[in-house]
């Protein structure tokens, strides 16, 4: 409610949801605000991996919780196998994940070049990546803010990318490629029918 009335949130082309597959939400990184909006916009539960100290912070605790975040430590946040290995846990269990494949929040409110997580989990898992644009957050919260502005936001939903449409006989390496090149190819094309 927030959101839909301090921030204006629209929710564009809904996403058509496998049934009885884990999903990978891919989403672009510009703000802290990225995790609750895209909670907010996605239609299931979602299990994504935040900063323990942001659950020292009371009201943003519970917020976070109950959208579904898990804490993780500033040392296993820097070690890329332990949060691809706790990421690939949730998914293995039946639960869509939160991944945002920049690695980090963008410093310009630009997109950055993406990392492979997303599409090496996709393959251990064999669920499908939803590409997901979110426009807006870095003008409402940008690095080195603590409070949100009341600045218009957008969610626009992308296609399903399922590992399971590749080739048989396409190789790992070949796979983890093409699936990044999808992904990285719909957001780009997301951000331009958002205008940035």
């Amino acid at each position: 409610m927030f959101l839909a009335l301090y921030n204006r949130l629209s929710i564009n082309n809904a996403p058509l949801l496998p049934e009885g597959r884990a999903v990978i939400v891919a989403s672009n990184h510009n703000s802290n605000l990225d995790p609750v909006i895209v909670g907010v916009a996605y239609p299931r539960k979602l299990s994504y991996l935040a900063k323990e100290e942001l659950f020292k912070v009371p009201f943003l605790s519970f917020i976070i919780r109950h959208l579904g975040a898990i804490p993780v430590s500033r040392q296993d946040e820097l070690k890329a196998g332990v949060v691809l290995r706790t990421m690939l846990d949730i998914l293995l269990s039946g639960e869509d994940v939160l991944i945002f494949p920049e690695g980090s929040r963008s410093f310009d409110g630009k997109l950055q070049p993406l990392e492979g997580g997303a599409a090496m989990l996709a393959l251990h898992s064999n669920a499908p990546i939803l590409p997901v644009y979110v426009k807006g957050s870095f003008e409402a919260m940008p690095r080195g803010t603590s409070f949100p502005k009341p600045k218009k936001i957008e969610v626009l939903f992308g296609k399903l990318i399922d590992p399971l449409d590749l080739p048989t006989d396409m190789k790992d390496k070949q796979k983890r490629f093409h699936l990044l090149v999808q992904l990285e190819k719909q957001m780009e094309e997301m951000m331009y029918e958002l205008g940035k």
